[in-house]
């Protein structure tokens, strides 16, 4: 049975904490700070294999979901977590996730945030994480564990307007919303709103990863900043994607629930 972190009600609440990174040379990144801290993996971070570091969460992937075809000011859903059978020591991670994105002179600049398991960081472990293109690192939240048949929320919201707006990632965890990270980036406070399962198998370590099926539910987008979610639906222009390669993509209610995974 699928364990709910939710609640009925939301009242957001602002998580802050002092962090200072030691950056160490061909090592994990260690954070100081007066609590518990997320975990940064840049470059650095190297499991067996010739890559140089964790492989940048990107098109070119696996990606089973839908991208808006407009331009929102959030979403909003629910994340059931599974356990996907990513190898230990390679660069293979699973993501369940959502993201805000545009197109920039300097490439595209982004900011998502979910769940996934990875092969260089802790595997075995389903984590919540964000991503970004301002620290260009993974970063994991281990004060709030999660495992496979939880189900969590996460919201990806402007919080300001103009053109370097700020961004908010958010975790609904016991009852509260959580502060992830917040994030000034150069996409407007209306973005691309993707919503996937990514899958990446290692090159160096050629094989494939079993995903169990992961459902995203409850999904909702924002007009503008200060606008309610409404529910993604099929009246809302969206390039879905398709199964391939032994992964299947189902849109049960397109595209506010469906589910994707191995066949």
């Amino acid at each position: 049975m699928a364990t709910s972190l939710a609640g009925d009600n939301a009242s957001l609440g602002f998580a802050c904490t002092v962090v200072a990174v030691v950056r160490l040379r061909n090592r994990i990144r260690v954070a100081i700070a007066f609590g518990v801290l997320p975990i940064l993996l840049g470059s650095g971070a190297t499991p067996s294999g010739e890559l140089s570091g964790p492989p940048v969460p990107q098109p070119g992937y696996h990606h089973l979901g839908a991208t808006s075809d407009g331009t929102w000011s959030g979403v909003l859903g629910r994340l059931t977590v599974e356990d996907p059978s990513v190898r230990a020591g390679t660069f293979d991670f699973v993501a369940t996730r959502f993201m805000a994105k545009a197109s920039t002179d300097t490439g595209v600049k982004w900011l998502e945030a979910g769940w996934a398991e990875t092969g260089w960081a802790d595997p075995g472990t389903q984590r919540i994480y964000t991503y970004d293109t301002n620290t260009d690192r993974w970063t994991f939240y281990d004060q709030y564990p999660v495992k496979a048949g939880d189900q969590v929320w996460i919201e990806i919201a402007a919080a300001s307007t103009g053109p370097d707006p700020v961004w908010n990632a958010w975790l609904w965890w016991h009852d509260s919303w959580h502060l992830l990270t917040s994030q000034a980036l150069p996409i407007s406070e209306h973005a691309t709103i993707e919503e996937y399962v990514e899958v990446y198998v290692d090159p160096v370590h050629p094989g494939s990863i079993a995903v169990p099926p992961v459902q995203v539910d409850n999904v909702g987008l924002k007009p503008d900043p200060k606008d309610p979610p409404q529910p993604w639906s099929d009246a809302i222009p969206t390039a879905a994607g398709d199964g391939a390669d032994g992964y299947c993509l189902d849109f049960v209610v397109p595209y506010s629930t469906w589910r994707a995974g191995t066949c």
